[in-house]
């Protein structure tokens, strides 16, 4: 393989703007937590957020906690915490990894956010099981140990056609939910404000979708690895008025850089696709790796999981329903292929990364012969990574380094 280069991450200017938005949504939720007129829901993240926002919670989201764990890198020695507590080392490492700060009094949010001493208090915990079944485990751990009620939706999983007496199910469980949550908000459910937090979120949404559907540029104005940390106010902030300005904001910046012919990586030689999770605590070494073999990493499943298409203010139950249900995790085999096959001919792309995410196999897409399949359908290289979203014990760099070089050097060769 030819000389390696030096690797220069460029900047996005408008992370200063995101990291200031950031740090004021964890304030506010640490101060209504300590407010006895506020109420703080915790919600997994493809759970029925904008109910929770139209009757007035603050919500947390103990996936977006996960990922800090991973980032920061605190993750490896929070985990066999909950291991030693009976919580298998097979399972999410989110929940492990999470489980494990608490009792070990740790979370990121002290070290980055000066005077929050812990998560927020929640008065309520609501999940949807249609990403796994471990979100529902994970809550009721702290149901059990804060003596908190824990209400959520049962849905739908490996399904192919989404028929509506699937949705129709969902929107009954939904429905459910509003006699606890009015109880505990102490507000009255209105159909109108669901509106209004649908719309809003569901314009959140498109400027998301925008934003990573620059990449179809070339050269692609931003990495996958920029896009997980960009995506923070769609998973946190969705439903806000706040969410959307900063894609505005961010959009502007990345078509400036479109128009310009300015890469997220000098001289795109190679396009990729990620399929999987993200290896959190590895994010910028491998940003670096990659751009030293001018090899740009630009689309992925786990980015595009926020963009809910399917959000309709005029029917906001049902389209919630639909819109929670549609995302790639939930679907069947067929669907993915098909979904990622037209992904790598918009995008234009030469190879795709599969990560096999050791306690994460509900968005590990490559343990059924998927890669394989694709290969020979789009005639592109995959390559198939071991590691974890959380756990680093799971990750070995010299194996993975050395896989992608190799897989680089296929790429020159085809």
């Amino acid at each position: 393989m030819g000389e390696e280069k030096k690797a220069t991450i460029k900047k996005i200017q408008a992370t200063g703007q995101m990291r200031k938005i950031m740090a004021d949504y964890f304030y506010e939720l640490d101060a209504a937590a300590k407010d006895d007129s506020q109420k703080v829901a915790w919600c997994t993240s493809v759970g029925p957020a904008e109910l929770l926002l139209s009757l007035g919670f603050r919500v947390y989201y103990p996936e977006n906690h996960g990922a800090m764990l991973g980032a920061t890198r605190m993750a490896t020695n929070c985990i066999p915490a909950a291991n030693a507590i009976g919580y298998s080392p097979d399972i999410c490492s989110y929940l492990t990894s999470d489980v494990g700060a608490y009792l070990r009094k740790e979370t990121p949010l002290t070290r980055a956010y000066e005077g929050i001493e812990g998560l927020p208090r929640p008065d309520v915990l609501v999940f949807n099981t249609n990403q796994c079944r471990d979100v529902q485990d994970w809550l009721s751990w702290y149901s059990r140990e804060l003596q908190i009620p824990i209400i959520g939706i049962s849905t739908h999983r490996n399904i192919g056609r989404i028929t509506d007496k699937a949705l129709e199910s969902i929107v009954q469980q939904m429905e459910d939910l509003i006699p606890p949550l009015e109880k505990i908000s102490g507000n009255k459910f209105d159909i109108d404000k669901l509106r209004d937090a649908v719309a809003l979120s569901k314009r959140c949404s498109e400027l998301w979708k925008k934003v990573l559907e620059t990449n179809m540029a070339s050269p692609a104005p931003m990495s996958f690895f920029d896009a997980t940390i960009q995506m923070g106010p769609a998973v946190v902030l969705r439903g806000s008025e706040t969410a959307i300005q900063y894609y505005e904001l961010l959009l502007k910046e990345l078509d400036e850089r479109t128009a310009n012919g300015v890469g997220a990586v000098e001289g795109e030689k190679f396009r990729l696709y990620w399929e999987g999770m993200p290896i959190w605590g590895k994010l910028r070494d491998m940003s670096e790796f990659f751009i030293r073999f001018n090899t740009a990493v630009i689309a992925s499943t786990y980015c595009n999981s926020w963009i809910f298409e399917s959000f309709d203010p005029a029917d906001p139950m049902m389209s919630m329903a639909r819109a929670y249900t549609e995302i790639f995790i939930v679907r069947d085999e067929d669907f993915k292929e098909k979904y990622i096959e037209d992904i790598v001919h918009r995008f234009k792309l030469d190879g795709i990364l599969f990560h096999d995410a050791k306690t994460c196999p509900a968005n590990s897409n490559n343990r059924y012969g998927m890669p394989e399949r694709l290969e020979k359908k789009l005639n592109i290289p995959t390559l198939t990574l071991n590691g974890d979203l959380n756990d680093l014990r799971c990750y070995s760099e010299e194996q993975a380094k050395t896989n992608i070089e190799a897989f680089i050097e296929q790429l020159e060769t085809k």
